[in-house]
This record gives structure tokens, C-alpha cells and sequence, in this order.
């Protein structure tokens, strides 16, 4: 049970998956559904500080190779296009609805990036992202119950 724990935590912290896959996992192996929210919930916060470390400061190093510059270019013009009307017209509250939709290209790594490109205050920056995994994740773990337990 524990591998199954620490790898819906890995799900959970990967750009691939995040706790939309995290919690679906956990629970299917069966970990405790309350704890699976827990643990992926705390998994996926704890992408946004090791992202906004990564942009402030290891970023502007690798920018420097040219494959990195083209692959940056092509993730910051997808989060821009994803979240951007709603994070700049909006701001705090375009950002936690972006991160907040259970679907693939949103999550906390393309709102981190979002809200690094359009300047928002770290701070708000964190609880849009935080509140909007957390908002996330209710509907992500709900689904997953209730259709465990066959009413969806």
C-alpha cells in the first residue's frame, strides 16, 4: 500500500497527471479515499513554490540552449493561450478558475507559469493555485467515489 501511496503522489506532482490522476489512482488501488485527497492534494500544492524556484531562478540560465529556449517558448506560449484572457482580465479569480477545471493543459504547472508571465504577486499567485487544486481536487475525488461506487 505504501508504493501505492507514493506513486499517486508521484502522479500527483508530475505534469502529466497532477491529483487528476493522483486521487483516481490511490483510489483504485485501494488507499483510503480521505487520505489519497490528503496526500495528492498536498503533492500537487507543493508544485507551485518548486516551479516558481525553477522560473525565478534556473530558468534564465537554461534559456541560454537553444532546444530549452524552444521548448519554453512552446509551453509559455500554451499556458499564455490557455489561461491567458481569463488571468488577465480577471487576474486572481481567472486564475483559480483555470486551475481549478479538471481537464488536461490546466493545473498548477500552466497556472504557475500563467501567472509568472503576467506578473502576478507570488502571494495571490499561491492561493489561486492552491484554492483552485483544492477545488479541483473535490471534483476529481467525488467522480472517482461515486463511481467506485457505481453511481456515476
Amino acid at each position: 500500500m505504501l508504493n501505492d501511496i507514493l506513486t499517486s503522489m508521484l502522479w500527483s506532482i508530475s505534469p502529466f497527471g497532477e491529483a487528476k490522476v493522483g486521487i483516481p489512482y490511490a483510489i483504485y488501488n485501494n488507499v483510503n479515499h480521505y487520505l489519497a485527497f490528503t496526500l495528492c492534494f498536498a503533492a500537487n500544492v507543493m508544485v507551485f513554490p518548486l516551479m516558481q524556484f525553477f522560473l525565478k531562478h534556473i530558468n534564465k540560465y537554461l534559456l541560454k540552449w537553444r532546444v530549452y529556449k524552444k521548448s519554453a517558448i512552446f509551453v509559455a506560449r500554451r499556458a499564455k493561450l490557455g489561461a491567458g484572457k481569463n488571468v488577465q482580465k480577471y487576474g486572481f479569480w481567472g486564475l483559480l478558475f483555470f486551475v481549478m477545471m479538471p481537464i488536461p493543459g490546466t493545473g498548477v504547472y500552466a497556472g504557475t507559469i500563467a501567472a509568472w508571465l503576467f506578473g502576478l504577486e507570488t502571494k495571490q499567485a499561491f492561493i489561486a493555485n492552491t484554492l483552485g487544486i483544492y477545488l479541483s481536487c473535490i471534483i476529481v475525488w467525488t467522480l472517482t467515489v461515486l463511481s467506485f461506487q457505481g453511481v456515476y
